[in-house]
């Protein structure tokens, strides 16, 4: 009778336990209201499942919101059966520590739209210390590019990047015969402002601490630097090379490879911006009208 009396109990136990919410809880506090599962620890985290490509591509019927972590690259993956397709859930910039860790790679995966002009996955070197702003933390390489330059005179699409006029979101890509996206170029800017954030391709494609430098900021590192031709931006550790332009009358490029333009973010007045100039005999900050399309270099506080 006993063990009858047991078993019926055990029974009762895992039926309500089935059905019912599950707390795994460090303090033996009950679940939240609001949660199926409520996992509660101050020491350890909790772990998907975590599977190679091909373990996630055999799982059978898989749900619609199954997840998992693919151990193949690193990411995280949901099912969306209304597309039959693992679909990858992108990682923000933003890194948890003390301060952000400069001199490290991370990689933003550019999705083609209001900013970026194509779809890229690049990884983003980033270096501080920089005289005249050593506080700050600078990605290394141009916005939009594929990789670092492999010299200042390097004309290659591929290390360029792309080009923003002044207070504009949208970034362009420019093959060396067509630019892209190739819609009506914008020739004429005229308003009082300078890049605010909401526009920032910085700030919109790394994360809200990226943003393009101020005039202040490019003053600084090329007076502190002593930048009188390209070989000071060149040999700094912000490796700056001769990207070239985008016109401002028909957004078609010049000088890749024998000059370049970086944006600030400081506006002259309503049709002039400052930015960052240099080619083989000089270097110096100064002022030109905002339809023109300059490369962009981003920085952070660090």
């Amino acid at each position: 009778m006993r063990i009858l009396t047991f078993f019926i109990a055990m029974l009762l136990f895992f039926s309500s336990t089935l059905f019912a919410q599950v707390g795994i809880n460090a303090d033996n506090s009950a679940p939240d209201g609001s949660a199926m599962l409520d996992v509660k620890s101050t020491s350890k985290g909790a772990l998907l499942p975590r599977m190679t490509q091909a373990q996630i591509l055999a799982i059978q019927n898989p749900s619609n919101g199954l997840i998992a972590f693919c151990t193949t690259d690193s990411k995280l993956y949901v099912y969306v059966s209304t597309s039959s397709q693992w679909k990858e859930v992108p990682y923000g910039a933003g890194i948890l520590g003390q301060s952000f860790p400069c001199n490290f790679t991370f990689t933003i995966n550019h999705i083609a739209g209001v900013v970026a002009p194509v779809n890229k996955t690049v990884a983003y070197g980033t270096t501080n210390g920089i005289p005249g702003e050593v506080a700050k933390c600078w990605i290394t390489s141009n916005l939009g590019s594929d990789h670092q330059a492999s010299a200042v005179s390097d004309a290659t699409e591929a290390s360029a990047g792309w080009y923003w006029q002044f207070n504009r979101k949208q970034g362009y890509k420019h093959d060396g015969t067509t630019r892209t996206p190739g819609t009506t170029w914008i020739s004429s800017i005229s308003e009082t402002s300078d890049w605010i954030a909401a526009n920032d391709p910085c700030n919109i494609e790394l994360g809200t601490t990226w943003r393009v430098p101020t005039y202040t900021e490019w003053y600084n590192v090329d007076n502190s630097g002593g930048w009188t031709n390209w070989n000071g931006p060149w040999g700094s550790g912000l490796k700056l090379h001769a990207a070239g332009y985008l016109n401002n009358s028909d957004g078609s490029l010049f000088n890749r490879g024998a000059t370049s333009y970086y944006w600030s973010s400081t506006q002259l007045d309503a049709t002039s911006g400052w930015y960052l100039y240099f080619y083989s005999s000089v270097s110096y900050v100064y002022t030109i009208g905002k339809s023109y399309g300059f490369s962009a270099r981003c920085v952070r506080e660090y």
